[in-house]
């Protein structure tokens, strides 16, 4: 007799895996087959931790910082937190306004877990990152997803966000920079948005600023709730060290919000992870108290990426780059591409089909756009060295100029 297989949830069959992920995987086993492979699929920074941080990892150890921490965050990490948003983005905070969890989509997960429910609408703007979709559906909601073409810089206007909301909307989610895209809402554009969300009560702005420091235009970051305060009751700051700091394996996110809010996603994590990783919590404190140096320095390497990447993508036949505000990506439209034939016959017919081909013919992984809710585009990550990405944009051109006009 064999056992029979354990039934899964039909939450499970609602969700995918990670495009990113699904991308880095075979990249990585390309490698392993010995094949030259340029990764340009990961939003991860190449750069070390910068060391007073690591130092800090170390210290808080020897300390005897090892053991449970609570739900909510250490009491120093969220003192950190309050100080970050009332010296950076202008707003203040309460100690139980503060949540902290293991990565900034942790606390994008629990804050969705804690509010909407089956047939709740959460609009999510387009392109988007891959996983927001996919945590609404796993809370039993429904992402409304509303396409921000290239002719709108790739965001949401006042007019858009208006049509798409309903009775049912309990969430607007707001990416700014934007993965994959950069885009990065002016203050006049955030004023627009909020104007629309205050004539309607029952739709809570979520942000995620997880690339706030990473802004080309030398402009300070934009905060809702700074030009907005009466939306600060029905608003969540989302954040993390990850990425500004280049401490993704930290696995460090915080968020400022309503303190029945915060109560509702520590009940959550409670029952899931519990608090986050006790020496972790110290570096994150180190990271926003200590020196900001590291933070301009990163910045001026991207931006450096950033316009060698968009120069030779945007000289390539059948591909188009707009340089982008923030973060560290390319999304170039591969529009002239589609419908091209393969040196092997096949024709390109989906930004996916060039995503694959760039991967077999080039070496080089890219993602293709239809993963992030808009085609046909290709992401590029550019948090990698400026040589691989000349090398990477050469092998590109290569294998385009290859392709045969049907």
């Amino acid at each position: 007799m064999t056992a029979s297989a354990i039934p899964l949830s039909a939450r499970v069959g609602r969700i995918k895996p990670s495009p990113s992920m699904v991308a880095r995987l075979r990249a990585q086993e390309l490698k392993a087959q010995g094949r030259d492979i340029i990764d340009l699929t990961t939003g991860e920074p190449d750069f070390d931790t910068p060391l007073h941080i690591q130092q800090a990892t170390t210290a808080a150890m020897a300390a005897g910082e090892t053991r449970y921490a609570p739900v909510n965050g250490t009491v120093r990490l969220r003192k950190a937190i309050i100080a970050k948003f009332a010296r950076e983005n202008g707003v203040t905070y309460a100690a139980d306004e503060i949540v902290v969890g293991s990565g900034a989509k942790q606390v994008i997960f629990n804050a969705l877990a804690a509010t909407i429910g089956e047939g709740d609408e959460v609009i999510v703007p387009a392109p988007y990152w891959v996983s927001y979709p996919d945590m609404v559906l796993a809370c039993d909601g429904t992402p409304v997803i509303v396409v921000c073409g290239e002719n709108a810089g790739f965001k949401l206007t006042a007019e858009a966000l208006e049509a798409a909301i309903t009775p049912r909307t309990r969430w607007l989610i707001l990416n700014t920079p934007s993965n994959p895209t950069g885009a990065f809402y002016s203050a006049a554009e955030m004023t627009a948005l909020t104007e629309v969300l205050k004539r309607h009560p029952q739709v809570a702005l979520m942000t995620d600023d997880i690339y706030e420091h990473i802004r080309f235009d030398g402009s300070e970051p934009v905060c809702p709730v700074a030009i907005a305060p009466e939306l600060r009751e029905r608003t969540l700051l989302v954040n993390g060290v990850s990425k500004t700091y280049a401490m993704t394996g930290f696995r460090i996110g915080y968020g400022a919000g309503p303190k029945a809010l915060a109560k509702a996603i520590n009940v959550i994590q409670s029952q899931t992870t519990s608090g986050a990783a006790s020496m972790c919590m110290a570096a994150a404190a180190a990271a926003l108290e200590g020196d900001q140096s590291f933070v301009d320095e990163a910045r001026s390497a991207y931006r450096q990426r950033r316009d060698r990447a968009v120069e030779l993508l945007d000289a390539i036949d059948g591909m188009s780059c707009r340089k982008p505000d923030g973060a560290f990506y390319v999304y170039p439209s591969c529009t002239g591409l589609i419908g091209r034939r393969r040196p092997d016959g096949r024709v390109l017919q989906s930004d996916l089909d060039v995503a694959l081909y760039l991967l077999e013919e080039a070496g080089v992984a890219v993602l293709d756009g239809s993963a992030y809710g808009l085609s046909p585009y290709l992401r590029l990550s550019i948090a990698t060295s400026l040589g691989a990405i000349e090398e990477a944009c050469a092998r590109i051109k290569t294998a385009c100029d290859a392709l045969q006009r049907s």
